[in-house]
């Protein structure tokens, strides 16, 4: 396993710091964008299945793992003595438990070392974490489900610094708790705290010193920080509750803002950037596509509101995934539970399909698979799609539809959700492989070609 780090870069709009080629140092690869840049990758599977290298046993969680320096970084939450998960997912009752962070060895899934604290839960769907961790240099951050912020030595797993978000700027977790994964850019780190003219807070990632505040909202909704270039210029997006809003990443000074305001408070999906356009969409129909202008302003390209009085005929409306967007057009899952393709500049809708993410065909009216979530990760001319299911997907996504190629069940959905079993938890993809969780165990997928049994 190779493991050195570098310096911070801008790569395609994305902030990330350089890693190589094997590394999958934080929510959504590299650059944040879904994108997997190793070659030497099987074209499609085995008969039997793609090889899994091991297996290791965790506790609950919906965060999906980090891979970096030869390491896998995951965190779980396991409950008190006597203690269960309610019945109703939907229950914020008091639920005391331990929240980790586990850090394994790459290769063979064995402990290196754990973090774990008292962590009672009062959110909904309490089966633990939320935010991936994220490594830089030396240190892996992670941010709990209840607002506990730590920096890790990445060796050892010593704490270097720490904070609870929801003390120290007097915020209300939110229903589903905090689901912002941190962001680091160059000396900052970047994390959704809440509070008055707190929703957004730059810590100096070493020291964990506060640099700048920013925003407040009714609620602060779940989606994360994403830094992108407009007009050559680095631009901090939030999309909070309330508002897509545009900051300086350097000072927080708010540049521009533009209302959309999802259902239930679910603004999820982190925005995406292509040439100079944003996008960003959540639950009941509230999308929005932006044109940015160079004086740091923007207009609006289409947009659809909340309302209920209309049926939406455009866009896309994501509940747990943020699609991935690849010239002009974006792939994703919608509110409904499939997968569409919609034209980036107009939101026109262009197919769909409920294959990859509950395994069959459904009428565009199907109602047995709301939230359905499958996420996507591209690699070459190719797509890897991970299922609710626990199915592992081989697929090419085009303007002009869905082929799947292969696919091959490799994990078991262990959690519940409007009936039916799930996994919803994104993998990393690293070192050829898939490092893909549940609540019961982590396990390492071998995806290079050439090595399968």
């Amino acid at each position: 396993m190779m493991g050195r780090f570098g310096v911070v870069v801008l790569v395609g709009g994305i902030s990330v710091w350089s890693v190589v080629a094997a590394d999958w140092p934080q929510w959504m690869g590299p650059q944040r964008d879904g994108t997997w840049p190793e070659d030497g990758i099987l074209r499609d599977f085995p008969k039997e299945g793609p090889r899994i290298l091991w297996r290791t046993p965790i506790a609950g969680g919906y965060a999906g793992p980090a891979v970096a320096a030869g390491r896998v970084f995951v965190s779980d939450r396991i409950l008190a003595p006597g203690s269960q998960l309610p019945d109703d997912p939907f229950s914020t009752s008091r639920l005391p438990g331990k929240e980790r962070l586990l850090c394994l060895d790459a290769q063979t899934g064995r402990l290196l070392w754990k973090h774990e604290y008292d962590c009672p839960y009062e959110i909904s769907y309490a089966a633990g974490p939320r935010c991936t961790p994220t490594v830089a240099d030396d240190k892996v951050y992670f941010l709990g489900a209840m607002g506990d912020l730590y920096c890790l030595k990445v060796r050892e797993g010593s704490v270097v610094w720490s904070k609870n978000l929801p003390r120290e700027y007097n915020a209300k977790v939110p229903t589903w708790g905090y689901c912002g994964h941190p962001l680091v850019h160059g000396n900052l780190l970047y994390c959704i705290a809440g509070g008055e003219g707190s929703l957004v807070v730059a810590f100096d990632k070493d020291s964990g010193r506060e640099v700048w505040k920013a925003l407040t909202a009714r609620e602060q909704g779940y989606a994360p920080p994403t830094l992108v270039r407009l007009h050559g210029r680095e631009r901090l997006l939030i999309w909070h509750a309330q508002a897509l809003n545009a900051l300086d990443p350097l000072t927080g000074k708010l540049l521009w803002s533009v209302p959309l305001a999802p259902k239930y408070g679910m603004a999820i999906m982190a925005p995406r950037l292509e040439g100079d356009i944003i996008y960003a969409g959540g639950i009941g129909g509230a999308a929005v596509a932006l044109k940015a202008l160079p004086n740091d302003q923007v207009e609006i390209l289409w947009k659809e509101a909340v309302d209920g009085k209309e049926e939406r005929v455009r866009g896309l409306y994501p509940v747990n995934v943020t699609p991935i967007l690849h010239q002009g057009i974006l792939y994703g899952v919608d509110q409904e539970g499939m997968l569409r393709a919609v034209e980036l500049h107009t939101g026109k809708r262009l197919w769909f399909t409920f294959l990859p993410v509950i395994g069959k065909e459904e009428d565009e009216d199907y109602k047995g698979a709301g939230s359905g979530t499958a996420f996507i990760v591209k690699n070459g001319d190719r797509y890897f799609i991970f299922a609710e299911t626990g199915h592992l997907i081989i697929a090419e996504l085009t303007p002009k539809g869905y082929k799947e190629i292969s696919r091959a069940k490799v994990i078991e959905p262990t959690n519940a959700a409007f009936g039916r079993k799930v996994v919803w938890s994104h993998p990393a993809f690293a070192n050829k492989c898939a490092y893909i969780r549940n609540d019961k165990e982590i396990i390492c997928v071998s995806l290079a070609q050439g090595q399968q049994p």
